[in-house]
């Protein structure tokens, strides 16, 4: 199955592009309450979630168009291992019981793409 390592480019870039527009959507969720609003209410501005808010809007840009795209991944991978131990490790070590996978998926694809690189269709590709 060698020949389909010339595509590993193309996939990565897919990867990071679908990972990051459904990181973005949990930001607008909770700023802007789009696609809807959470379930606890909008946040306190300043306040921690209104802060991964943002995080995830503007991080999750930069990942999504492929600019900084290391430095902003591997600040997501970090957030989302934080987010993961502050609000679902607590409550059981298995992320199928305690409501963590998708924090701990978020996790580790930023970390692969922090390492990585950002793949196709980047802005980064583009520049010199």
């Amino acid at each position: 199955m060698q020949f389909l390592s010339r595509f590993s480019p193309y996939t990565l870039g897919l990867l990071r592009i679908f990972t990051a527009l459904t990181f973005i959507s949990h930001g607008t969720q909770k700023l802007l309450g789009f696609p809807a609003a959470p379930s606890w209410g909008m946040p306190a501005m300043l306040s921690l979630p209104w802060t991964a808010g943002l995080l995830e809007i503007v991080g999750g840009a930069l990942v999504l168009v492929g600019f900084l795209t290391r430095p902003a991944a591997f600040v997501l991978s970090g957030m989302m291992a934080v987010a993961y131990w502050m609000a679902h490790g607590s409550q059981g070590f298995y992320p199928l019981l305690n409501g963590g996978e998708a924090a701990m998926l978020f996790c580790f694809i930023f970390l692969y793409i922090a390492t990585a690189g950002p793949g196709a269709f980047a802005i980064e590709s583009r520049r010199g």
